[in-house]
């Protein structure tokens, strides 16, 4: 703990004080032998032998903040200053082949984008194609997350830390960055309309509407009469929850549990939801803006609540909202949400709202799936599983 306080003295008072670094200063191979050493295959089989996305989901989570340490990486320092961990995962495309368990897995990534306290990277799944996904992380002083006894609680502030700026050595470095620099304006403008902040556009409250209009009965007219159309369902049906015990176990360097274990526990209970819905096995296509808001403590008890918000055709949107409670306080606290894009083997029921909440759901599930890159041709082989 010591150790760490003295790490202070290597933090740079602004940006221009720290080294540039190049793009393949931080770039980094990592080979997931499942082909080379079956003993390991076992962690990552479903019962169908495909590959278990959730453990890869864990897998990207702890390169992707590795590769920010090696851009950060102080060589006159025994450990570095800087305590770094996930916000956000941008998006995850799955419209490649789907990975086999019978071969190795090679990931490479580097960092693409820097602000002044955050990184962007890139990261890249390589077994005969390729599927990319882009981490944005946050870096803080060694204080704000000290690994600390289990017996002690962190109390200690967030404290934003400079990162080291980056310098482009080509034309598709430059292009890198540049879309680094559109995500960032992206999230910022999609954040800024949320639907928590401002009201539905024209189009999506004429939308709604409708909707509500097909579920009135037309025996009684009248507001207070729903009635479901055929091949539907209740958006309110749709949902499956979950809880999690936070074991030491499951704990990262700062005391805090795993970001890529949270990630695999919201997909899988995702998964399950969209199974359940559409009644045969999905496939995953997309992964979209998981953000991380608070972290969680080991101890907690881990609230997971799944619902499907939004369908079309073979695509099933599925949001998981997590939330936790301390064992001393019943206080609930939101600590992440997650959107994930399935395909079903089959068309699957259309999802009504009751209430405008829902229908604000609906909306958001919407966006995020009118968000994802490219549409995906159902095909067993082209898709993977929790």
């Amino acid at each position: 703990m010591e150790e760490r306080k003295l790490l202070h003295g290597f933090l740079a008072e602004s940006q221009k004080g720290l080294p540039p670094r190049r793009m393949k200063d931080s770039y980094i191979e990592v080979l997931l032998p499942l082909g080379s050493q079956p003993e390991l295959r076992e962690k990552y089989l479903t019962v169908q032998n495909t590959v278990r996305f959730g453990r890869i989901l864990e897998d990207l989570d702890s390169l992707g903040v590795l590769i920010c340490y090696m851009h950060t990486k102080i060589h006159s320092a025994k450990m570095s200053p800087l305590s770094i961990v996930t916000a956000l995962v941008d998006k995850i495309d799955m419209c490649k082949k789907s990975l086999s368990p019978e071969q190795d897995i090679k990931f490479s990534g580097h960092v693409c984008w820097v602000g002044k306290t955050s990184m962007e990277v890139k990261i890249q799944m390589f077994q005969a194609f390729a599927k990319s996904c882009k981490f944005i992380t946050h870096s803080s002083s060694p204080e704000s997350f000290l690994p600390l006894p289990l017996s002690l609680k962190p109390s200690l502030p967030l404290v934003p830390a400079f990162v080291n700026p980056l310098v482009l050595e080509s034309p598709e470095e430059e292009e890198l960055f540049r879309q680094g620099e559109l995500n960032k304006g992206r999230r910022v403008a999609f954040s800024s309309t949320s639907l928590l902040k401002m009201a539905p556009n024209a189009e999506e409250r004429t939308t709604i509407h409708e909707m509500f209009l097909s579920t009135l009965d037309p025996k009684t007219i009248s507001f207070q009469s729903r009635v479901l159309p055929p091949n539907s369902v209740w958006m309110e049906n749709s949902k499956l929850k979950s809880l999690e015990i936070c074991h030491p176990q499951e704990r990262n360097i700062f005391n805090r549990i795993f970001g890529g274990f949270l990630m695999r526990k919201a997909y899988e209970l995702g998964w399950a939801t969209a199974c359940n819905f559409g009644g045969s096995r999905p496939f995953v296509v997309a992964v979209d803006d998981i953000m991380f808001q608070k972290p969680v403590e080991v101890g907690s008890l881990l609230f997971l609540s799944s619902q499907v918000c939004f369908t079309q055709e073979n695509y099933i949107q599925v949001r998981v909202h997590s939330e936790v409670a301390s064992l001393q306080d019943k206080e609930h606290m939101t600590t992440n949400v997650f959107h994930f894009t399935f395909m079903s083997e089959k068309e699957v029921p259309l999802v009504f709202p009751r209430t405008y909440g829902e229908s604000m759901l609906y909306l958001d599930g919407q966006r995020h799936f009118n968000s994802m890159s490219v549409p995906v041709t159902l095909n067993k082989e082209y898709l993977v599983e929790p």
